[in-house]
């Protein structure tokens, strides 16, 4: 346990985080003037930035920079003045007026201490204190790619539902190649540093992403494929969120968080559906029933749990609870397509509302052990079983960080790093026969299949793509992720 949660650290840069990232960013001075920094800037992170960046800039205003809060918008009134609450525009959006605020818009009213606050702040001239240390070195934004110098890590990897486009993680964006790696489609440029996660809608029209700024805030953004639009930005937590995931009839975007929480949203409005917090760790994969009436997670405190969407209520622990039988954290989460499969006779002492499909559910992680658990319990509870497994294959070696199914449900990829090496495998479910794909250099994060079941795409550390042949492991083609730019001489 103790080692998955150093290696998963190193991987998503989270390093020397501490309880801080559980605890709300106080928004009270304990006296003197009020600080932009300490704050303020909290206050416009969770509650305005996600509608006012550039990639979103609602109402032509930008809040993710000082300089743009001193800008007008479309209403060509100033946001902020400094020293004059009453010519500052931003202030007549966020107040409470008969019970109704403008801003933020399809979100609960700022608290009358933060309007306050942000208020007093003004009086006192609108300073800005940001350290030197915290501030953007360069803009990044649609005007302004980021330059690579060296390839990033990347943690996940999304084919499109026509199989057209591969998403894969960059910084500050999600980048859109073509499904052959010959070229970048579209570069979608967020306010978070980091993206997690990636899953497009079940019709291919959105493409949602788990992201943030480690230690800072949470993200969910829901991207217009098409467009290459910002559709919502919805801020959540304070820190980078995992695990996204889309119900069956593309409604709902579901989430893990670090603050030991696994969340969903309404993927139209951003208003938050669920919320369910019996996990003891970062909770790191999502994945919905066949119905979707029904939500599991992964975590590392070595469980996977079931949620019932409806009534966001805690339904059962599907791993086993007794102390060993799981090696460790858990990484890796996904439902195996099944059609068809009726359920048993659900037992009477199951709560919840009674599921008419069968589902299954692989899981994977510090063992690197690839574990198959059917979703819904079908014999009555006994206190230290593990009735809802099927079966386990042979481990990978090292962590594996994320397992994927082919839309058959025959098969599945695995993806697993060790001392800096990594490996991806092809799996036949029913025999537990394996493929080890060749040509693989440095610790993989991420695995995704093309629509068609005939290639698999992976990638991690070294910011490398790799497409192989899902049969025969063949690599059939190696890319970078981003675009990269040489590195000037200094003079």
């Amino acid at each position: 346990m103790r080692s998955l949660r150093f290696a998963w650290a190193a991987v998503l840069g989270t390093v020397g985080l501490t309880t801080s990232l559980h605890a709300q960013p106080k928004t009270e001075p304990a006296g003197g003037p009020v600080s932009y920094f300490k704050d303020i800037r909290p206050i416009f992170q969770q509650n305005c930035q996600g509608c006012h960046q550039p990639a979103k800039a609602q109402g032509d205003y930008v809040m993710t920079d000082f300089a743009g809060l001193l800008k007008a918008g479309e209403a060509g009134k100033p946001g902020v003045v400094p020293g004059k609450p009453a010519e500052s525009f931003l202030l007549d959006e966020i107040r409470v007026k008969d019970g109704k605020h403008e801003m933020p818009k399809n979100r609960d009213a700022l608290t009358a201490q933060q309007v306050e606050r942000i208020e007093q702040w003004i009086k006192e001239g609108a300073k800005d204190d940001t350290p030197a240390s915290a501030k953007e070195k360069v803009t990044v934004d649609e005007d302004h790619p980021h330059q690579y110098l060296a390839p990033p890590v990347v943690t996940s990897l999304a084919f499109s539902p026509d199989g057209k486009l591969l998403a894969v993680t960059g910084y500050h964006e999600v980048l859109l190649h073509t499904a052959d790696g010959s070229k970048i489609e579209g570069r979608l440029i967020g306010l978070s540093e980091q993206v997690r996660a990636l899953a497009f809608s079940p019709d291919g029209k959105w493409l949602a992403a788990a992201a943030g700024s480690p230690g800072r805030f949470g993200e969910v953004q829901i991207w217009n494929v098409a467009m290459r639009k910002l559709k919502s930005s919805t801020p959540v937590s304070f820190d980078t969120l995992s695990g996204v995931s889309w119900s069956p009839d593309g409604k709902i975007v579901a989430f893990g968080c670090t603050d030991n929480t696994v969340r969903a949203i309404d993927a139209d409005t951003g208003k938050q559906v669920l919320q369910m917090g019996t996990h003891s760790d970062w909770v790191l994969g999502t994945v919905f029933s066949q119905d979707g009436l029904h939500l599991a997670s992964i975590s590392r405190d070595m469980s996977m749990k079931l949620t019932e969407v409806p009534t966001q209520r805690f339904i059962d622990n599907v791993t086993s609870i007794t102390p060993g039988a799981l090696k460790g954290g858990l990484m890796a989460l996904d439902r195996r397509p099944m059609k068809d499969k009726k359920m048993q006779k659900v037992p009477d002492d199951t709560p919840g509302a009674k599921p008419n499909v069968y589902d299954e559910l692989l899981i994977a992680g510090s063992d690197g052990t690839p574990r198959l658990y059917k979703m819904h319990r079908e014999t009555k509870r006994v206190i230290g079983d593990d009735a809802n497994k099927v079966k386990q294959f042979e481990p990978m070696p090292g962590r594996t960080s994320c397992v994927r199914f082919n839309a058959a449900g025959d098969k599945f990829a695995a993806v697993s790093s060790l001392d800096g090496k990594g490996e991806v495998r092809v799996y036949e479910v029913e025999s537990g026969k394996k493929v080890a794909c060749e040509r693989v250099t440095g610790a993989v994060y991420a695995v995704a299949w093309e629509p068609d079941g005939k290639a698999i795409a992976s990638a991690g550390f070294d910011g490398k793509v790799w497409l192989h042949d899902a049969t025969t492991g063949k690599l059939l083609k190696e890319f970078s992720a981003v675009p990269l730019t040489e590195k000037k001489a200094s003079k």
